[in-house]
């Protein structure tokens, strides 16, 4: 652990943009036309999404709560299963709904980061081989060509599609392949209708050789941040779309097609190049068990966001996801302190970091299961009332400041969380 008492006050730069956010599937409800709701249905899943934070109906609680908590910008996304629920047949009132979502953040006076696919889609288009398939382009087309138009006047930032450069698999590498394709449709039809700015947030994970010294640890973790990141940034950059084992080809519809670097960013990954996976275990001295369940995020690193920030000075940044999944609100302060220390770091090393969305508002459903909890607020999953936690009121003051104050910390930090 961090001597996080003792961590020097910082500020973030003029007009800095401060927020948080959610995705549709984890809090809406009866999301019943996703094809996570399939797999969830289908027992792949370790808890059902259910009603989840029933955000459906209270979106304007939620946007309450942003302001309430001193936030400047939301980000959110629009489920394409509700919009179109079977294929070609679109639910108006279902788009009348997102629009009264974004115009409702916008008039209480949030930025609006609107996210078009965040890991969920119609089940119809599930079946169809999704977004692996470069003959479904024209099912995205005609979804995206529906809802933009219908929701521009209000978003301030897009995000076509949510991580999807993870895998490395051979399928995996096809389908990000196919993505990046479908990326840069989605870029050229909100260009049509919005000047806002443009980017799919990346999942940046940092890869560091589980044995630092050992040359074949260090090539595969070279490999590995080839096929997961370097090569979306290569092709936002040059048009020219690389892996290994195929042979790289040209698009100059994909050139230029982010405006903004949207980094979705948490810890480092080890790399052992003795794992058929590649993903080696995480140094015991380091793990942090602040869940009742295993669980990726079991460290603590925010050097991860110099190493992640430093590498794309070409274009402005906005960290559209961040955050810290723990029973223990003091371990999610900590986080917090430590993470936008290392933000400010790398800004100071010449990161044009223009905003950050902790991740997320809400407790909510985790893709999967409930157990992590990465939300500002409490959720009572009967009753649905939201309650704001110790972080979500020192993130307001780091707001408030826009930076980092010790008497800050210590108004909301007493002691140090007790590792388990």
């Amino acid at each position: 652990m961090y001597d996080v008492f003792s961590l020097p006050e910082f500020s973030f730069p003029e007009g800095f943009l401060w927020g948080s956010g959610y995705a549709g599937h984890q809090v809406e409800g009866n999301n019943t036309n996703s094809h996570r709701y399939l797999w969830e249905q289908e027992g792949k899943t370790v808890d059902k999404s259910g009603m989840a934070c029933n955000s459906y109906e209270l979106y304007k609680t939620d946007s309450a709560l942003a302001v309430e908590l001193g936030q400047k910008a939301f980000r959110t996304s629009v489920e394409w299963c509700r919009v179109e629920p079977e294929e070609g047949v679109f639910d108006n009132d279902a788009a009348d709904h997102y629009v009264k979502v974004f115009a409702d953040l916008k008039q209480k006076g949030l930025k609006v980061f609107a996210t078009l696919v965040h890991l969920s889609y119609p089940i119809w288009f599930y079946k169809k081989g999704d977004f692996e398939k470069t003959e479904n382009l024209k099912y995205f087309e005609r979804y995206i060509e529906y809802i933009v138009p219908k929701i521009a006047p209000y978003v301030d930032f897009w995000n076509v599609i949510n991580e999807f450069n993870l895998g490395r698999t051979q399928s995996e590498i096809e389908r990000k392949v196919a993505s990046i394709k479908f990326h840069a449709l989605g870029y050229h039809i909100i260009k049509k209708y919005s000047s806002a700015p443009v980017s799919s947030a990346h999942a940046l994970v940092q890869y560091m050789p589980y044995r630092p010294n050992d040359k074949m640890d260090r090539i595969m973790c070279d490999y590995c941040d080839m096929t997961d990141h370097e090569f979306f940034f290569h092709a936002m950059r040059t048009g020219e779309i690389v892996f290994p084992q195929r042979d790289a080809e040209y698009d100059k519809d994909v050139k230029g097609t982010v405006d903004y670097w949207s980094v979705n960013s948490y810890t480092r990954d080890m790399i052992d190049s003795r794992k058929a996976t590649a993903l080696g275990k995480r140094y015991e001295h380091k793990s942090i068990r602040m869940i009742d369940v295993p669980f990726y995020l079991e460290e603590m690193y925010p050097e991860c966001m110099i190493a992640n920030l430093t590498r794309l000075t070409d274009k402005p940044i906005y960290i559209t996801e961040n955050g810290c999944c723990c029973n223990d609100d003091r371990f999610r302060i900590v986080y917090l302190a430590l993470y936008l220390s290392a933000i400010n770091e790398a800004i100071r090393m010449g990161a044009d970091v223009k905003g950050y969305m902790y991740w997320s508002l809400l407790d909510n459903f985790e893709w999967g299961l409930y157990a992590p909890k990465f939300g500002l607020c409490s959720v009572d999953f009967e009753t649905f009332e939201r309650t704001p936690k110790d972080s979500a009121y020192f993130y307001r003051d780091i707001i408030a400041q826009n930076g980092f104050k010790r008497e800050t910390l210590k108004k909301y930090l007493h002691e140090l969380p007790i590792l388990g």
